[in-house]
């Protein structure tokens, strides 16, 4: 079947898909906000609680990789229905909670049905669309992996002052149902499917991996670098990981061919996209920390200063879109992290009266410029890729931001903590004036977080520095590129 033929009606598909992960996305938000309230309600400190975030993202992570033979071995509707629905279990198990352990339970779950569907939704645009149309097309994706997040803290903030935390899971169940009984009405089949075994080891290999590295990682920011639990986490996944590219290198049929990285332009793309996951995560975690913990804002008035960059970033990514089918990716990117790294420079000398009217300009810049360059970053690598290698491209790209997220979180709260208790320190030594020691620490937790902002800085410019080099590359083709890339390690 010509799956790029116009007898596929490509609208009802992309809608439906992009319903189902804008739902997932929104899903992975709503905790970070919702922390301080479910901490009361269940008594459980905050170490505990963040296990609702982190594991989650430790489920995502182990899944993600797995997802390139699932693309192969299930058809587009099967693949898409079921994540829906264990989606869905998840969400009602997670509103039924009553203890902590039952959400927790229901959180993993709801795991399991997202971590399948952006990098089959990614899939399906690069099965459906020719290179010249890819990125009208992951531009309207895009919309829904970053609106969905930027909106998550203003709803869930809405809900807290309002409701109980459960009517977040509540709500999403109709959504969840119209999804999965639209997708039995419009969803078509869009890919070939594939009869393979499964290779047990390296899904072992690529779960111990994955899970320990994420888990090692996302410790680190709470336990310290020190700890041994972190370090033994890490060193299991990096050996883990290492025995899992020995076998994905030397098998005929890999579970994630990580031969992609043959492919130059697919290789600079996902060391760029780490720079710029990386960085964005300082939205995600150090401006509500700032603004709730060392200004005083309510959640739902944090959620709301993202709002004004969330419209705009819906806006621009169709367009970004549009100028990266005609132009490519290379001076999207450029300027985009030129935005980036302009107002992040904002964002270093955060004080105590820093204006919110600032603070809303400032990170509504920071979204400009992620929109320009986030999703023709990541379509210009996956359109090198021969149509073989595209399921695993996806699924590579999402493995590595989820690892960079982590990664990520793990650095600037590292940064933050320790450059706090040096400022603190040093104000304690110095003090001549008086000040108070609830004060003092305030203003060391401003200084700190500052101080987080420039290393986001200088990861930024790495990222930039790297865009220099994108340039436009034709798709490699079937026959050439599959012998190249298959040919067996001696």
């Amino acid at each position: 079947m010509d799956t790029t033929s116009s007898s596929i009606k490509k609208g009802p598909i992309l809608f439906i898909m992009i319903l189902g992960a804008f739902l997932a996305t929104l899903n992975q938000t709503i905790m970070s906000v919702a922390t301080p309230e479910l901490m009361v309600d269940f008594n459980i400190s905050a170490a505990t609680a963040q296990w609702l975030t982190t594991g989650y993202m430790l489920v995502n992570g182990i899944l993600i990789p797995i997802t390139a033979y699932f693309m192969k071995r299930f058809t587009t509707r099967q693949l898409f229905q079921a994540s829906m629905l264990i989606f869905l279990a998840g969400t009602i198990v997670s509103a039924l909670a009553t203890n902590f352990p039952v959400l927790l339970t229901g959180r993993m779950i709801q795991a399991a049905g997202a971590g399948i569907i952006m990098p089959l939704l990614t899939n399906v645009i690069f099965t459906l669309f020719p290179p010249n149309k890819r990125g009208a097309a992951m531009g309207m994706v895009g919309f829904a992996i970053i609106f969905a997040p930027a909106i998550g803290p203003t709803i869930t903030g809405y809900v807290l002052e309002n409701f109980e935390w459960k009517l977040m899971f509540y709500g999403m169940v109709p959504f969840a149902l119209l999804v999965i009984i639209c997708g039995f009405i419009y969803l078509k089949n869009v890919s070939e499917q594939v009869i393979t075994k499964i290779d047990i080891i390296s899904v072992i290999l690529s779960t111990i991996g994955f899970g320990t590295l994420l888990y090692g990682f996302s410790r680190a920011g709470s336990q310290g670098w020190s700890s041994s639990e972190v370090l033994v986490s890490i060193a299991l996944g990096v050996v883990a990981l290492g025995l899992f590219t020995w076998r994905q290198l030397t098998s005929q049929k890999p579970l994630l061919d990580l031969r992609a990285f043959k492919y130059n332009m697919f290789s600079l793309t996902i060391i760029i996209n780490i720079t710029v996951t990386m960085v964005m995560y300082a939205d995600m975690m150090l401006l509500p920390l700032y603004l709730q913990s060392a200004r005083g804002y309510t959640a739902l008035e944090s959620g709301l200063l993202l709002l004004p960059g969330a419209l705009v970033m819906g806006f621009l990514m169709p367009i970004t879109g549009r100028l990266f089918d005609r132009y490519g990716a290379k001076w999207l990117s450029i300027i985009g992290v030129v935005i980036m790294i302009i107002t992040t420079i904002g964002f270093i000398d955060l004080t105590d009266s820093t204006s919110y009217t600032y603070l809303v300009l400032m990170s509504t810049g920071r979204r400009i410029g992620m929109a320009l360059m986030l999703m023709p970053i990541q379509t210009a690598g996956l359109n090198q890729l021969p149509p073989s290698l595209t399921a695993h491209g996806t699924a590579i790209s999402n493995t590595i931001k989820q690892v960079a997220g982590a990664v990520g979180t793990s650095l600037l709260v590292t940064v933050m903590t320790d450059r706090t208790k040096t400022h603190l320190t040093d104000m304690m030594s110095t003090d001549v004036n008086g000040a108070t020691q609830e004060h003092m620490i305030l203003e060391a937790t401003i200084q700190g977080i500052n101080d987080a902002y420039i290393v986001i800085v200088g990861i930024a410019v790495i990222g930039l520095l790297l865009s220099f080099f994108i340039r436009r590359v034709e798709q490699s083709s079937e026959e050439v590129s599959y012998a190249k890339v298959n040919t067996p390690s001696m």
